[in-house]
């Protein structure tokens, strides 16, 4: 018991310090910014509500720095040795390096440097990182050139950087998806037995946790530019620490899982931006101003944020489980064989694929919106008739993820890959599927529409053709080694495959949904209307006019709500501009001819609503699960 008291010593040590020095420098950071006047004043972006001091980040650069350079001081152990480094010496270079980058945050906290100016610090303190640190990617690709090998470590640590910096949006957010981070890169560490560069790891989780105590909802301080930069610079540099020939997946694997949903956050930012800026310069009156070093409303956070009611304390909780989830994909695939834990990648895919359908609503309506211009650009009478041919090839789709899945069976397990195989196994079992899937009625199912039956019954009929198609082949030829574990592994990709496809299927129904309204614009005989309420009804009010959008020729132009915290965010590419009492200026604004209500309210309210209403001349209707004509403007 005294030896393993003394074996994590160092740990405890570096962990407690970290964590006890953060917690006690936090307040005295706070006060200071707030008599320096940086402070985070509420405003239509922002979600805090009264005047919190920002750049906190200062007392968890301390905390972190000034613990652990004691401990290496009084030690006297080699910081975050690797096997390449047998001093200290690099410790203190990413000292200094990490301290520079936390002044330019802190400065931009005081003074908001231009963001250009912001990124080329970010870029110069990479560079160093390459140049004076000697940390990149060379000791797991040795052969890289060295200019390629500074590229990416320049973009490696950018972006993380920048990552941290756009996901820091709510209350504890940022510290805490970086807590769970930092954990499970120092596990990945622990596993690949280097204990050494964990202390770096559980120094910097102490300091996190301590700054979390102030950070959590509802926070009293917040990282700031300082903060937020210096975490993703300490996450991105780290594993280049940890890095040695054959640890690609501690080198980059489980840092780029482990901060997925940064990396998730700032895609989608850059390809929101991206089209944002093509459309506003075709159309300067659509929605945002494009630029990409602008701040908006419309980052992940704010998004499920929107969807849980505005309690940032479960929105935060929800991406904390996500990054949990991440990182247990990423430990379990260092735990296991590289080969057979291919099949948590597979998950992750999956997962990914329906996470984007689920959270790029506005991205997707932005990209149909441009590609109606280019087709518009073009004016070729059949501009609009390739549209058309959104139709579920699901037989040609699943012979593919069939065909792959076979193949990935084969070079998981090692099975040669013969002719014999190609010729006769592959198909065999390839008919076998499809006859099975054919009989259970999988191609006449509406897969737009599907529910949780009809997963089912996919799964039960890919089980059965698997099961039959490898007794056929026991029975009838050569059996393979390992049959049961192929059978296994077939099915779970083939199903895997089956199932990435439908939902990518809905994936480009939903562009091509945003193409067809997007057209609705060029009609004229179309009825521009307002929708009063923006919460889940809403979601079933839309999904009606999907269903109808052949037909339809409502064109939905923003939203009213009573909600103050929504008040110009925007929901599904569509602008919330006030409540309604501002309802007659938002109808002379939008040029809306009609409201459609899809919230729910008590007479009372509802009498108001159209005393409202009705003097503006618009038509008023209720949605609820069918729509219902509750009063006539009458037109003036």
């Amino acid at each position: 018991m005294v030896a393993l008291a003394l074996k994590l010593q160092p740990f405890l040590v570096a962990f407690g310090g970290a964590f006890a020095l953060t917690l006690v420098l936090t307040p005295l950071v706070r006060e200071m910014n707030r008599r320096l006047g940086m402070v985070d004043k509420p405003d239509p972006r922002r979600i805090n509500k009264v005047p919190i001091p920002r750049g906190g980040g200062l007392a968890l650069v301390l905390g972190v720095f000034v613990s652990y350079s004691l401990f290496v001081v009084f030690t006297g152990r080699p910081a975050l040795q690797t096997v390449a480094t047998a001093s200290d010496a690099l410790y203190w270079k990413i000292v200094a390096l990490g301290s520079l980058l936390a002044a330019i945050g802190y400065m931009d906290d005081k003074v908001s440097l231009p963001p250009k100016a912001k990124l080329l610090g970010q870029v110069l303190v990479a560079a160093l990182v390459w140049a004076w640190g000697d940390l990149g990617f060379r000791r797991l690709w040795p052969h890289l050139p060295a200019w390629v090998d500074c590229a990416l470590t320049v973009f490696w640590i950018t972006g993380a950087i920048n990552a941290f910096n756009l996901i820091d949006g709510l209350d504890g957010l940022a510290s805490g998806i970086a807590l769970i981070a930092t954990l499970g890169m120092g596990a990945a560490t622990a596993i690949a037995h280097n204990p050494q560069a964990i202390l770096f790891h559980l120094a910097f989780a102490g300091g996190l946790l301590g700054f979390l105590r102030y950070n959590y909802n509802p926070a009293s301080v917040f990282l700031g530019d300082c903060g937020s930069m210096f975490v993703g610079f300490v996450l991105s540099v780290l594993p280049l620490v940890s890095q040695t020939g054959d640890s690609f997946l501690v080198s980059i694997g489980v840092p780029l899982l482990a901060m997925g949903v940064p990396v998730f956050d700032t895609f989608l930012a850059i390809l929101r931006r991206t089209l944002r800026g093509i459309i506003n310069r075709r159309d300067t009156t659509n929605v945002g101003n494009g630029k990409m070093m602008t701040a908006d409303a419309d980052h992940l956070h704010h998004r499920i944020l929107r969807m849980v009611g505005s309690n940032q304390r479960k929105a935060a909780w929800i991406l904390y489980l996500a990054t949990l989830f991440l990182v247990a994909i990423g430990l379990l695939n260092l735990l296991f064989d590289a080969h057979n834990a291919f099949i948590w990648v597979v998950a992750v895919g999956v997962v990914g694929a329906v996470a984007f359908r689920e959270m790029s609503q506005i991205e997707l309506y932005d990209a149909g919106r441009l590609l109606n211009e280019v087709a518009h650009a073009r004016r070729n009478p059949q501009r609009h008739r390739w549209t058309r041919f959104a139709v579920p090839f699901y037989l040609v789709c699943d012979v593919f993820a069939i065909a792959a899945s076979f193949l990935l069976c084969c070079w998981i397990l090692r099975a040669p890959l013969t002719r014999e195989m190609l010729s006769c196994d592959l198909p065999a079992r390839l008919i076998c599927i499809l006859s099975v899937l054919v009989v259970f009625g999988v191609y006449r199912t509406m897969w737009s529409r599907a529910m949780i039956i009809n997963y089912v019954i996919l799964a039960g009929a890919c089980l059965l053709g698997v099961a039959l198609g490898g007794s056929l082949l026991t029975y009838f030829a050569q059996p393979l080694k390992n049959g049961l574990a192929f059978c296994i592994l077939f099915f779970v990709f083939s199903f895997s495959g089956m199932v990435f496809v439908r939902f990518l299927r809905g994936l480009v129904r939903d562009i091509f949904y945003s193409i067809e309204f997007s057209r609705l614009k060029t009609r004229p005989d179309v009825t521009r209307i307002l929708v009063y309420g923006s919460g889940l009804r809403y979601r079933a009010f839309r999904r009606e006019l999907v269903r109808q959008y052949l037909t339809n020729n409502r064109l939905v132009v923003g939203f009213i709500d009573d909600n103050v915290y929504l008040r110009g965010k925007y929901i599904g590419g569509l602008k919330v501009f006030g409540s309604i009492n501002e309802a007659p200026r938002i109808i002379a604004r939008t040029g809306a001819e009609a409201v459609v209500i899809t919230c729910l309210m008590t007479p009372e309210w509802e009498a108001v609503v159209k005393k409202i209403l009705e003097p503006t001349g618009v038509g008023i209707s209720r949605f609820m699960f069918s729509e219902q004509e509750i009063a006539k403007g009458n037109k003036k």
